[in-house]
């Protein structure tokens, strides 16, 4: 589970409601978490850089005329919403899967192997054959040596 990650945004709920708040450091501390968790592509990553104080003159205005507190401070809110909701992606669908570094293995091992081969392998990881590592194992088995010890050195390297 996601435990340690899930803490992690909930202090960083909890430094919204500190009196000293800093918009710059929380979205810095922010982004450093959801980047380690997410990747450096997340959609959520964008939207923290996006927050920001509008200290136009009509904004100003607008916040004095409506009589808005700091209880209602609207960026506040809305980083609240986003790492509420990341929480709830967490707890509920745990930690993202590392779908680049596979993808890297598998277009590694395509360099290798041949397109009858690839096909079966493919056909092997869907089904739910009880010795499909077995098999696997077998058709990795016709790779040069030498070209399974290359893929395993980039491997290692990426």
């Amino acid at each position: 589970m996601a435990e340690k990650e899930i803490s992690l945004l909930k202090e960083q709920l909890a430094r919204l409601d500190e009196t000293k708040f800093d918009l710059d450091a929380w979205k810095n501390h922010t982004l450093i978490f959801l980047e380690r968790i997410f990747g450096k592509d997340n959609s959520k990553l964008k939207i923290i850089r996006d927050l920001h104080y509008d200290y136009s003159s009509w904004n100003l205005r607008d916040t004095a005329a409506s009589g808005k507190s700091k209880d209602k401070d609207p960026v506040k809110m809305q980083a609240r919403e986003i790492l509420q909701a990341t929480i709830l992606e967490l707890e509920t669908l745990g930690l993202p899967k590392d779908e680049d570094d596979e993808r890297k293995v598998w277009l590694l091992l395509q360099d290798e192997l041949t397109g009858k081969q690839t096909k079966e392998i493919e056909a092997l990881l869907k089904s739910d054959d009880k010795e499909k590592a077995k098999r696997i194992s077998k058709i990795l088995e016709n790779i040069d040596k030498e070209n399974l010890s290359m893929v395993l050195a980039k491997l290692l390297l990426k």
